[in-house]
């Protein structure tokens, strides 16, 4: 607990500097007996860190990450779990500091998910990325079971906004299952969201859905300079350090940045950024999913990104989700194919950065789903001119 110190402290502290400041306007006076020098007074330690032993460097930096998503306790991120007074360790992992590095084994444990859950109010603070044992993780296994080696200043990254499922979930799911008839044992399968790190990887990560006989573009490596998470953000605030982006680009603005001589969204215009292409082919897809729902499932869909799990049934077409006992009806219609679509549309939407991260194999993802389901609802795919 902080207290206050002695008022005789604050006086001579003050004394003190104020002697200083004069001493440098004022011209030389004699003065009387030497007195004691006054000692300086230092604030106590006050949470994790030591006013009087942080470099300036670091108070910077701290000053950073304070402002930023990582640190903010209020957050959903963070604070999801408060009223129950404890994180689910499959959830700590990313959503606590203290269960980061219970995963990793960072805390003297064994390496894997707590055995308890964790008590909430942690966040992701200077030791989830600065814990000196870091540099003993080398690899990341990827929810597609792909076993990714990672350098230091990529493993939180990593670990943390790779996603909760994967291609690989969805094939496990649906087995051999009819791809145009509705199943009630379904269910929307998550990616989760900030996928930044898995989407990077493209068809390399296998995070989307890849249908069969397609390929699928591989690692955004973007250009030798910008090969880690790094390149682009700061480390602390987070935020997009667009210096980089105006070393090859006419533009610091991400969203305007063309990185392809194509247009693929049927438009033919080369002056807006790929951004704009692949909304135009979410969009498109996400018509496609509300067509084969009506037409074909038989049962309307609606898209509330605000409530898990994000799908819901519309049964009567008002456009607007049912409900059941104050509570919205989750879809449960799913054919594999309309699944497949769904989540492959989620996965995209889940990174708003996928523009950067890996343009190309969102297209890809968005073009396979559309063209999918295009076929039983009978729209003419073909002639919106979209390109792969």
């Amino acid at each position: 607990m902080f207290r206050r110190p002695p008022v005789s402290k604050l006086l001579a502290l003050s004394l003190a500097i104020g002697g200083i400041a004069l001493a440098t306007l004022a011209p030389a006076q004699e003065t009387g007996p030497s007195e004691p020098p006054v000692g300086t007074y230092v604030l106590p330690p006050s949470g994790p860190f030591s006013p009087d032993k942080v470099q300036i460097p670091n108070m910077r930096a701290i000053s950073s990450w304070i402002r930023s998503g990582h640190a903010d306790a209020s957050g959903e991120a963070f604070s999801h779990w408060d009223e129950e007074g404890s994180i689910p360790p499959v959830c700590s992992t990313c959503h606590s500091g203290t269960g980061f590095r219970s995963f990793h084994g960072l805390d003297g444990s064994e390496p894997g998910l707590p055995a308890e859950p964790v008590p909430t109010g942690s966040v992701v603070d200077c030791a989830t990325c600065h814990d000196p044992n870091i540099s003993d993780i080398t690899e990341i296994t990827l929810p597609s079971g792909v076993v990714h080696p990672v350098i230091v200043s990529d493993a939180a990254c990593t670990t943390c906004h790779q996603g909760r499922a994967a291609g690989a979930t969805l094939t496990k799911a649906l087995g051999d299952k009819a791809e145009d008839t509705p199943d009630p044992e379904l269910g929307f399968v998550n990616p989760h969201y900030a996928l930044a790190a898995v989407t990077m990887l493209g068809g390399y990560g296998a995070g989307g859905y890849h249908y069969p006989d397609k390929t699928y573009t591989g690692r955004f490596l973007h250009a030798k300079p910008v090969a880690t998470c790094l390149s682009c953000h700061d480390p602390h605030s987070l935020e997009v350090a667009q210096d980089t982006c105006l070393t090859c680009h006419q533009t610091g603005d991400p969203q305007a940045i063309r990185i392809s001589r194509q247009s693929y969204d049927g438009s033919g215009d080369l002056s807006k950024g790929i951004h704009a292409d692949i909304r135009s082919l979410s969009d498109q897809l996400m018509a496609e999913i509300e067509a084969y729902a009506k037409e074909v499932a038989g049962v309307a869909i609606v898209y509330d990104g605000g409530h898990y799990p994000y799908f819901f049934a519309d049964a009567n077409g008002d456009g607007l989700a049912d409900t059941a006992d104050g509570r919205s009806v989750a879809y449960k219609s799913w054919s594999p194919r309309l699944l497949k679509a769904a989540y492959n549309w989620k996965f995209v939407n889940a990174d708003k950065g996928i523009h950067v991260h890996n343009p190309h194999y969102a297209l890809e993802l968005l073009y396979d789903s559309a063209e999918s389901l295009a076929g039983p609802t009978g729209t003419d795919f073909g002639a919106l001119n979209y390109l792969r």
